[in-house]
Formats: structure tokens, C-alpha cells, sequence
């Protein structure tokens, strides 16, 4: 005999129910389950909120049932439950108890059976719901509007796929906690006081606001980061469903972005974007003068840390230049490149293979010492691709005017400058190329990484590495010392 079970369509209410039919030994085919209820109003609150279904931040918490009288079922099938429950289809319920019957009647592991029928679809059922919670998160817009207090309030209409209005709930909760806020949906509402978490029943789009001061503001900056050369509309579609620009001030401007987008990527490629370091750069400055002005530069953040930048140092018409990724902590202080413990293991290294430092011109990739504080010391932090890009003109300009026959590059940042993004340190170092840098480049080991391995062996190692790379540089140079210097 088929029984009807009239429930609120709750995860934890369904689990309670499920728990006495399995008990009762209730096959899935004799139960028809018959979800109800709604929540109590929700309105816009002029002063403290009265008794209500409220909820604390946190998750679900499972009730009814003794946890004794419960069946075991693998957590990975509650996890999945808990997910599909928010989905809208409204066999999901009885989907989940079928699957439920046969996990606790001989079959444990159903779960874990990919391409079972049942199973697959509360996987794709589970995937929708989390697809629509990142949703959500992603394409909510506020609202400012005041109440007849004076308070401010946030409100914001939208439409999910999926009942998941107070599942994500407790992620605006973290986000604006010090904001009070109201996100409507068809559903049900979700409200945020600043003290307690309130859920109602569901209100029309037109119950909300629909523009304030704001929206202005936000309009013009989605319009100054919106990218001609990377549109794809089917992905952006994918990304940003249209049902949902209803909602979305700046969907608006979508269409003329994109019908500009063409001539907006032709006028980017006519007009290349000048690298903000060639503001600080002077036309036709000399060696002297690049380094002076090296203070004028803005390009990156670095340049707010509070160090001072060190320019490189050496003759104008060296056949050899050094090249580092960047100074640290002495180097900043004294204003010169490798003058710390790392120069003088560089310094040990070129008397070890007959090179003169006076005739080298030595410089690094980045002009600033980039660094943490821990303990009351400055420790280097490795700079980052923006940090890096940000300052190659200045080594470029240093390159053009010296006109280097030979190039190291020391450490994995000089690397991936001279060879570029593919480089391995360890596979192509001592290996010299032609670049457009110097006829003759070769890669080798930063002296600072040495000093930080731990392991004596493996240093010393890595040490005798580093000496046969300078000896080979030293061949190089006196191959071409009796050449003349570039014009």
C-alpha cells in the first residue's frame, strides 16, 4: 500500500523520515513523498527583529532520530544527499530514498559506482547545485536603500536555479558582516541585521530596487576592465547566463562593449601599450644618467616599500656583464649590486677563474629589494612576473648601451629573462646561446641559493656547479679579449 509522506522539504526532515520507513522496512516504490511548507514573512525591519526561524552562520545539524537507530551509510552519500536536497527537481527526494534502501540492503558501496543510473544522476543533480551556488556568489548586486529609521540597507534580488538561497547564506554573512544586507529570490529571503540570520518566503523582482548612486560608478569600471582582445561570447555566456543579466547593472553595457570590442582590440594592436618604466626612462640617457633616474620610477609596487633602488655598476664598454635577479638587504643599504654575503661568494668564484670584477659590469633583472619582515630582519621574497616586467626596460636600456659580448645570468630570474619562459636552470645551465641580449649567453646558479641549501653535500656540489660555469665564461672572455669592443 503506497504511504504519502507530507514533509517540509528539508534535508534534515527527510533524513528523519527516512530513517523510521527504513526502520519499518518501507520499500522506495510504497512511499510518495509530498514536500510542503513555506516560511513566515520577511520584511525590511525598523527595529529589532521579533521571533523568528533563525539560524546561527554555521551548517545544517541533522535531528529526529537516535543517532543508535540509525542506519551507517558512507558520509560521501550524506555529503551528496545534503547537496542534491537544494536541487529543484522534485523526484529528488524519492531518488535519495531508493538510493538510501539499497545502500543499507546489500550493496555499500553504491556510491562509489560511477555509472550507476541512480547514482549518476544525483552526481549531475549535486554539479548543478554547486555550479548555481558559485553562481550566486558570483552575480549578486547590492542596493543601497534606508528603512524608516534612517538605516542603511543592502538589498539585492536574484534568481537561482536551485533552492540554495540559505545554503549560501552564511558566505555573504562572512563576507559583509558589517553591512546589513537582504538578498530576495523567488524562494525565499535571506536578511542580515548585523546580529542574527533570518530566512522568508520568496518576493517578486519588483520588490527591490532597481538602481542607486552606486550603480553609475560600477557601470564605468566593468567598462575600463573589460577585455576586447580575450572576448568569447559562448564562454562568457557559459560564465555569465543571460536569465541572469536581468540583475546585473553591468550586463546593460555588454552589447556595445562587444560590438566595440573589434576596433578597440585593431586600435590596441596599431598603438602597443608603452611600458609605465619608459616615463622614467630620459631619450638618449648614458649609463650615469639611467642610474639617476632609476629613483623616478613608478612602474611597480616595489617602489612604495621604502628601499632605494640600486643601479648597476660597472665600465660602459665591458665585454661581460653579470646579471642577478635583484638586490637585497646590504646590497639596498651600501647601493651597490652583490656587495653582501652572496658577492662574496661571487667575488670568490671570479678569482677562482681569473676574471677581473673591475672590468665586469654587474646589475640585476629587478632594481628594488623586495622583501618580508620576520623577526625584525628583512627577508627576500622572490619578485613576482608583474615586479619582473615592470622593470626590464631599465635592463634592457643598461644592455643596448653596454652592447655585451658575453651575458650570465645568474639565478632562474636573469634565466627566464635572456631564454626566456621555457628555461630549466638545472637542465640548460653552462649550456652558452646566442640571444638578442649578447652572442655568447649562459645561465648559471644564483651565489645566494647556494648559501641557502641546507645539506653540505649537495652545497658543495652546486658550488663546484657554479666555479665551472665562471671558468668556462673566463675561456669565453679571453677567446675574445684581442677583438674589438662593439660600436
Amino acid at each position: 500500500m503506497m504511504r504519502a509522506v507530507a514533509f517540509e522539504p528539508r534535508f534534515e526532515r527527510w533524513r528523519e523520515l527516512a530513517r523510521g520507513l527504513l526502520g519499518e522496512g518501507v520499500q522506495p516504490h510504497e512511499v510518495d513523498w509530498r514536500p510542503e511548507g513555506e516560511s513566515p514573512q520577511l520584511s525590511l525591519p525598523a527595529r529589532a527583529p521579533g521571533p523568528s526561524r533563525a539560524r546561527g552562520v554555521g551548517g545544517l545539524k541533522a535531528r529526529g532520530a537516535s543517532v543508535a537507530a540509525a542506519p551507517r551509510v558512507p558520509r560521501a552519500f550524506l555529503d551528496l544527499a545534503q547537496s542534491v536536497s537544494l536541487h529543484r527537481d522534485a523526484g529528488r527526494w524519492a531518488l535519495l530514498y531508493r538510493t538510501l534502501w539499497r545502500l543499507v540492503h546489500g550493496e555499500p558501496h553504491l556510491v562509489a559506482v560511477g555509472l550507476d543510473d541512480d547514482v549518476l544522476r544525483l552526481r549531475r543533480m549535486a554539479q548543478a547545485v554547486r555550479r548555481d551556488r558559485h553562481k550566486m556568489k558570483a552575480f549578486v548586486r547590492f542596493r543601497r536603500a534606508e528603512n524608516d529609521l534612517g538605516e542603511t540597507w543592502y538589498i539585492a534580488w536574484h534568481r537561482p536555479d536551485h533552492r540554495i538561497f540559505e545554503a549560501v547564506a552564511p558566505f555573504f554573512v562572512e563576507r559583509f558582516n558589517d553591512q546589513r544586507w537582504m538578498i530576495l529570490t523567488p524562494d525565499g529571503s535571506t536578511c542580515w541585521d548585523l546580529k542574527s540570520l533570518r530566512f522568508g518566503p520568496g518576493v517578486p523582482r519588483e520588490a527591490a530596487p532597481d538602481r542607486d548612486e552606486m550603480e553609475s560608478l560600477w557601470k564605468t569600471y566593468y567598462a575600463s576592465i573589460f577585455n576586447p582582445a580575450r572576448v568569447k561570447v559562448k564562454a562568457m555566456k557559459a560564465e555569465m547566463p543571460v536569465r541572469h543579466w536581468g540583475t546585473l547593472p553591468e550586463a546593460a553595457l555588454i552589447p556595445q562593449l562587444l560590438l566595440e570590442a573589434r576596433g578597440r582590440v585593431e586600435s590596441m594592436v596599431k598603438k602597443p601599450r608603452r611600458p609605465p618604466a619608459m616615463d622614467a626612462i630620459p631619450e638618449g640617457a648614458t649609463l650615469p644618467v639611467l642610474s639617476a633616474a632609476l629613483a623616478t620610477c613608478r612602474a611597480c609596487g616595489l617602489c612604495e616599500n621604502g628601499t632605494r633602488p640600486v643601479a648597476g655598476l660597472g665600465p660602459v664598454d665591458a665585454r661581460t656583464v653579470l646579471i642577478g635577479e635583484q638586490p637585497g638587504d646590504v646590497e639596498e643599504r651600501l647601493g651597490r649590486p652583490f656587495a653582501g654575503p652572496a658577492g662574496e661568494v661571487l667575488d670568490r668564484a671570479l678569482a677562482a677563474a681569473g676574471l677581473d670584477r673591475s672590468e665586469l659590469y654587474v646589475t640585476n633583472a629587478v632594481k628594488h629589494f623586495k622583501y618580508e619582515e620576520r623577526g625584525g630582519r628583512r627577508i627576500h621574497k622572490t619578485p613576482n612576473l608583474t615586479e619582473v616586467s615592470a622593470c626590464r626596460p631599465w635592463l634592457d636600456r643598461e644592455l643596448s648601451l653596454i652592447r655585451p659580448q658575453i651575458a650570465v645570468g645568474l639565478g632562474a630570474t636573469a634565466a627566464r629573462m635572456l631564454f626566456g619562459g621555457e628555461v630549466r636552470l638545472r637542465r640548460d645551465r653552462g649550456s652558452p646561446r646566442r640571444t638578442r641580449f649578447a652572442e655568447w649567453t649562459l645561465i648559471t646558479y644564483h651565489p645566494a641559493a647556494l648559501l641557502r641549501i641546507p645539506d653540505p653535500s649537495a652545497r658543495r656540489t652546486a658550488e663546484e656547479a657554479f666555479f665551472a660555469d665562471l671558468r668556462l665564461v673566463a675561456e669565453r672572455a679571453r677567446a675574445v679579449r684581442d677583438l674589438p669592443a662593439a660600436c
